[in-house]
């Protein structure tokens, strides 16, 4: 067996094109339409048939761009198409001022109907992870299984550092900036760490009318839903469980994940595992190929 199989199983997928980028920028009826890359597999089989996409989901503040290499490795070593998505308020995806985890998963849920995925698997780290679990309970027909990174099934207070980095944010827009370094030099006010730094920023941009730079990301409505980013919208499993497989994925660093909400986890996810990873919050970025394989330490 692949090591890679540890972490989602492989399926023969339709045949290869180039990643597209695909913008949707409408809402209805308060589901917003998600952009999103497709990433297809090399066209080496030589039996292909359509089915069984993975759905990558970034975290808060991040976008689809931050899953673009792991997703390119999971289409090549999986032979599966996979979509990475802006959730809304992200990246390419509208802007809307509800950002809850219901909101953020009807519209998941609206996606994979668009698309007419099935059997997907859906891969979520942090924020996206809760949205991933959101979609799972509500919705447990439209996947086959679910990749949580960093995350769980629990109200938990989000780190300070996230509300220090809407601070800097505003801070770096009030000042209007005309260069990432000025902006960069401002973060470090409130981020130590450069490679944070360089991923808030990559949702810094120069509209085509206007030298001073800007956020793509509302950041008000964000940092009003910083409070319900802590949440997570069900609260009994006795009313509501996901009985098909769940793995959860762990930074053996971080404290999303303590030992104490395992129980928890296995009533609302009862076929779930475990794999830990020796890496903070951000899995995926500090050991690709750690979370590729589906290894633990």
């Amino acid at each position: 067996m692949s090591t890679t199989n540890l972490c989602i199983p492989a399926r023969t997928v339709i045949r290869l094109q180039s990643p597209r980028a695909c913008f949707q920028w409408q809402v209805r009826r308060g589901i917003a339409k998600l952009a999103y890359d497709l990433h297809k597999p090399p066209a080496t089989a030589e039996h292909v048939s359509p089915g069984a996409p993975i759905i990558m989901i970034h975290g808060l503040f991040g976008s689809k761009k931050n899953n673009r290499s792991i997703s390119k490795i999971l289409a090549r070593d999986l032979n599966r198409p996979v979509y990475a998505i802006d959730l809304r308020n992200h990246g390419d995806s509208p802007h809307e001022k509800r950002h809850d985890y219901t909101a953020l998963a009807e519209d998941v849920e609206g996606f994979i109907h668009e698309h007419s995925l099935k059997e997907s698997t859906l891969v979520g780290h942090s924020m996206g992870a809760k949205t991933v679990m959101t979609v799972a309970l509500r919705s447990p027909g439209l996947l086959s299984n679910l990749i949580s990174v960093d995350n769980a099934p629990v109200d938990a207070a989000l780190k300070s550092d996230f509300w220090k980095y809407v601070e800097g944010m505003r801070k770096i827009e009030n000042s209007e900036v005309t260069k990432q370094s000025d902006a960069d030099t401002i973060l470090q006010e409130y981020e130590e760490s450069l490679p944070i730094r360089q991923f808030l920023l990559t949702n810094l941009i120069k509209p085509r009318d206007s030298k001073i730079l800007k956020f793509r990301i509302p950041i008000k409505y964000l940092a009003a839903a910083l409070d319900d980013m802590a949440d997570f919208p069900f609260e009994d499993p006795d009313d509501v469980r996901f009985e098909k497989p769940a793995l959860f994925v762990r930074g053996t660093k971080s404290h999303y994940v303590a030992d104490e909400m395992l129980p928890i986890i296995g009533r609302f996810f009862p076929r779930f595992e475990v794999r830990d990873i020796e890496a903070g919050h951000w899995v995926i970025s500090e050991k690709m190929e750690d979370f590729r394989k589906g290894e633990s330490p």
